[in-house]
């Protein structure tokens, strides 16, 4: 195996291994619109990153943490309808961090990376820190379990139980925002969501726990990025969109199976 397709093959695994927790959460509560709202948000971070001359990877994480915690600020205000709320941010962000990508005229910028990811040209640093925020973010949810069980189930009677539930929605939303930064490098801003509900959706119809459920994306997630990765290494095509296909396809592989979750 060559060794630009080995750490792309680690760098999927580590996205997906922490992509099925997430996604199961996102399922769950109805976040994907949140997803994309965070991944649309990411080229804007980029921006702010060529600005201050700072790491690309590092401004988007700061970008799209910045972003959660706004948007819990407005939803915690319910100055407008959360869907419209994301609506209008998921879309005003990708066209404005489009407007100001653009203007670097003098920097070299591959634009469709950025949109649609470059997972083959990872490096070592790029693997590195993917690892690290997997890991990380796997803990964080280990630890949180419980508590964002409880306030899937039931927001107001996990309060009663003493849940602080706008905390670990927070944590959440911010979790979110840190995988959806790193996976920007697997797939792109305009497919990261896929990555995180697809797997999720397909572990649905086959586990009846919502710990199996998680496992089972993560798995699901494994198998797409290296079904992905050998097509793209096969048929030389982009291999996120291959990624998000391979997905795909197993999820309807499991529409025959009834969903007992």
């Amino acid at each position: 195996m060559p060794d630009f397709l080995l750490s792309a093959l680690l760098a999927g695994l580590a996205v997906a291994m922490v992509a099925g927790p997430l996604g199961s959460f996102a399922v769950w509560r109805r976040m994907a619109y949140f997803g994309d709202t965070l991944a649309h948000s990411a080229l804007l971070g980029i921006t702010f990153g060529l600005l201050l001359g700072i790491n690309l990877n590092l401004a988007v994480a700061l970008g799209c943490l910045l972003l959660a915690i706004l948007l819990v600020a407005m939803q915690h205000n319910r100055f407008l309808a959360t869907d419209t709320l994301l609506g209008i941010l998921a879309h005003s962000t990708l066209a404005l961090g489009l407007v100001c990508v653009s203007l670097f005229s003098g920097t070299r910028i591959d634009l469709m990376a950025y949109l649609f990811g470059d997972i083959l040209s990872v490096n070592t640093l790029d693997l590195a820190s993917i690892w690290l925020i997997s890991l990380v973010v796997i803990g964080a949810l280990i630890w949180l379990w419980r508590p964002l069980l409880a306030i899937t189930v039931h927001e107001e009677l996990a309060q009663v139980e003493g849940v602080a539930v706008t905390k670990v929605r927070t944590a959440l939303m911010l979790l979110m925002a840190l995988v959806i930064a790193i996976a920007m490098k697997v797939v792109g801003v305009l497919l990261i969501t896929a990555l995180l509900i697809i797997p999720a959706a397909a572990s649905r119809r086959l586990t009846r726990s919502p710990e199996t459920m998680a496992i089972g994306a993560s798995i699901i997630g494994a198998l797409a990025v290296s079904l992905g990765l050998f097509a793209s290494f096969k048929w030389d095509s982009p291999a996120g969109p291959s990624i998000v296909l391979a997905a795909t396809l197993l999820f309807v592989l499991t529409l025959g199976k009834k969903q007992p979750l």
